[in-house]
């Protein structure tokens, strides 16, 4: 990219109009571009304001490609030029002018868009079979400071204890050859009661980690600077700051949370709020289970992978929802999470929960089957029972036997161990 815009002159009229080449791939759409300035997302907070963006990437749901932005449009990157040279989203860019030119007069859209002929010219001229192959020609040699990285001679990784970007995780301890009976799940509290359209960034952001969060606060007293906190997805290796960024999306509404916007939560029995990991860790050393409930669509958007990681380490155990997006759905079975579906006529709003109950998922133990009924036992305040049909989302045999063993990392490993 660099080579092809630099032989044809763009890369200097771009970096004119500040958009500077800043690095590849996922750059922009999973948010790795870096803050706004401070000035513009203070003006944002303190005004609530519905920041807009245009991007060329391929993902525009609200936080992904950063925090403060909500409201993003997905355009061809030279209507992303265009849209900036306006500066504003409140003009038609097909009719109105972009701009006032040096000689006076309006500048339109059609005076700068080049024409078909214009761009097969500049590809001929521009772009060539060599330029690729001397660019990759040495691509797995890596630069001098990847070559200089010292490596130990072993067939294990050497796990480093204070590294904040690479940290053993825990999904196989305590593991013993055999997998255990999958038993009923009992006396579960709610973690978070989430709508419509919840999607993987909202569960497991990707982009920048606030200082004011869990994981902020965790990479602070690791003695990093919030100016070298990096990305969620740059720590994706580390568990400690991924389930900290676990549903913390700054767009996360949690309805069990009303007038709250970000990863909030109650604990209960207390009702105190909180953030969402803490109590969380709060239930854990109770050994209370947890269950999250939605809406439709539940999970949809990327694939990714920290989505169900991250619930799991929660110690989530089984997500109820109206329907859930198709990858997701087999993620949560993969880290052993219980994936529910609400038969028809029935939703989190008929429910009307409002966090004091307790929770029993009965049907599980013993006989899995794909697709199978089971029975979601509601105890409520008050000492009454309500028992809700529920559809286990469990659709093949093969996620049968990931769900038996915890996993299917779980699973893979045991058999692995009988073949040995």
């Amino acid at each position: 990219m660099t080579e092809y815009l630099r032989a044809s002159g763009l890369q200097d009229p771009l970096d004119a109009l500040g958009f500077n080449l800043v690095g590849y791939g996922c750059t922009t759409c999973i948010g790795n571009s870096g803050p706004l300035p401070e000035a513009v997302s203070t003006a944002i907070e303190e005004g609530q304001l519905v920041a807009a963006s245009v991007l060329s990437g391929n993902r525009n749901f609200e936080g992904r490609i950063q925090p403060h932005i909500k409201a993003n449009y997905l355009a061809s990157p030279p209507l992303v030029v265009a849209y900036a040279l306006a500066g504003s989203m409140t003009i038609d860019i097909t009719t109105d002018p972009l701009g006032i030119g040096g000689d006076g007069q309006p500048v339109y859209l059609k005076d700068i868009w080049p024409s078909n002929a214009e761009i097969r010219e500049t590809i001929e001229l521009h772009l060539s079979a060599d330029m690729f192959r001397s660019r990759y020609g040495n691509v797995f040699e890596g630069p001098e400071p990847w070559r200089a990285i010292a490596n130990a001679d072993s067939r294990t990784y050497g796990w480093e204890p204070g590294s904040t970007y690479v940290k053993q995780p825990p999904f196989f301890g305590g593991m013993g050859g055999d997998a255990p009976p999958v038993g009923d799940i009992t006396g579960a509290r709610v973690l978070a009661i989430l709508g419509d359209s919840v999607t993987t960034d909202h569960i497991s952001p990707a982009g920048d980690i606030r200082k004011a969060g869990p994981a902020g606060e965790y990479l602070v007293e690791h003695a990093v600077k919030p100016v070298d906190f990096n990305s969620y997805g740059a720590r994706r290796g580390n568990h400690e700051v991924m389930m900290r960024g676990t549903f913390a999306n700054i767009r996360l509404r949690n309805e069990l949370a009303p007038g709250t916007e970000g990863g909030v939560t109650r604990y209960m029995p207390s009702g105190e709020t909180m953030p969402i990991y803490a109590a969380a860790m709060m239930y854990a050393t109770e050994n209370t289970p947890l269950v999250v409930f939605a809406g439709k669509e539940y999970g949809t958007g990327s694939s990714r992978d920290w989505a169900a990681k991250g619930t799991r380490l929660l110690g989530v155990k089984a997500v109820v929802a109206e329907s859930f997006e198709r990858i997701h759905r087999s993620n949560l079975v993969g880290m052993g999470v219980l994936p529910l579906q609400f038969q028809a006529g029935m939703d989190r709003k008929a429910l009307k929960l409002d966090g004091t109950e307790t929770f029993d998922v009965k049907g599980i133990a013993g006989d899995i089957r794909p697709r199978m009924d089971v029975t979601l036992a509601i105890h409520r305040a008050g000492g009454t029972v309500e028992h809700v049909p529920l559809t286990c989302r469990i659709d093949t045999l093969d996620e049968v036997e990931y769900y038996r063993n915890g996993g299917i990392l779980q699973y893979v490993l045991r058999n692995m161990m009988r073949a040995a």
